[in-house]
């Protein structure tokens, strides 16, 4: 009986490295590999990548979560992919993909929010800050400590130079050293800190927030905004000056024009059509 319990045991089929759900709009992804600190493998990246484009213009689609099971919510590349038993084939492979999941993030036509309780380390980190809004628990941490091992946070600080002030994230880098999550509040790493009980509660009610407006509105604004922010004072302006115009014939833009008018709920068709 025990070795058909061992045999059993042993053809389970392995975990899910990330659980995708969604309803009422909202999609959550929880990444799912606790013993192993949720580290960002090759594999870990690949079904985060499949989860994040997982039918993602559909209307039902309006905001994306991502959490994590366990103490740590990313400990960042599994370590053991980056030894030379890999060949650098392998090694450039991780880091395109991670590189790929990252600006994919900010790509999406949805806003992306991390859910973060516990460590994000590394690009664990860079995950937090690639998000477009990020909310904490009071015990986590950050950190980017890859230069106590031999390999410099050279990714992460991508992420991490376009969301801390330089000095806070050269800081970080040299030294390794973790912020609390009430300095990574404070320097704009994350946008809220919460008790940890309060954490999945005030999550959805973001959540909840964003459902209640226009798919396509939210589309274009969040795709102008990470557009314009690469651009020169004079080029932004002239670049949102004309999105602005393009909003307005929007179906949407003019419903909900219309709906404040008129003293009413906009009725969302949630298309890229225009207005006829």
């Amino acid at each position: 009986p025990v070795a058909a319990a061992r045999s059993s045991s042993s053809a389970a089929p392995p975990e899910k490295l990330t659980l995708r759900r969604q309803a009422d709009g909202v999609r959550s992804i929880v990444l799912n590999n606790p013993k192993r600190r949720n580290a960002l493998s090759l594999s870990m990246l690949q079904a985060l990548k499949e989860d994040l484009l997982h039918d993602a213009k559909s209307k039902e689609l309006r905001v994306i979560v991502i959490s994590a099971e366990g103490p740590v919510f990313c400990s960042g590349h599994d370590l053991k992919e980056l030894t030379t038993e890999d060949d650098v084939k392998h090694h450039s492979q991780v880091f395109a993909v991670c590189a790929e999941v990252m600006t994919l993030i900010q790509k999406l036509p949805v806003p992306v929010i991390a859910q973060v309780n516990g460590l994000a380390t590394a690009a664990g980190c860079q995950l937090v800050a690639s998000c477009d809004i990020a909310v904490a628990s009071e015990k986590s941490q950050f950190a980017t400590p890859g230069v106590n091992i031999g390999l410099f946070c050279s990714t992460p600080a991508v992420a991490l130079g376009r969301s801390l002030p330089r000095k806070v994230a050269l800081e970080m880098l040299f030294t390794g050293e973790p912020l609390s999550a009430h300095e990574a509040l404070m320097h704009g790493l994350v946008s809220k800190v919460v008790p940890e009980d309060k954490l999945e509660e005030e999550t959805m009610r973001i959540s909840r927030k964003i459902c209640e407006s226009s798919k396509s509105v939210l589309a274009l604004g969040k795709a102008t905004f990470y557009r314009q922010m690469a651009q020169d004072l004079d080029t932004a302006y002239k670049i949102t000056s004309q999105v602005m115009v393009d909003n307005l014939t929007l179906r949407d833009g003019q419903e909900g024009i219309e709906a404040f008018i008129q003293k009413r709920k906009p009725v969302w068709s949630h298309s890229q059509d225009e207005k006829k």
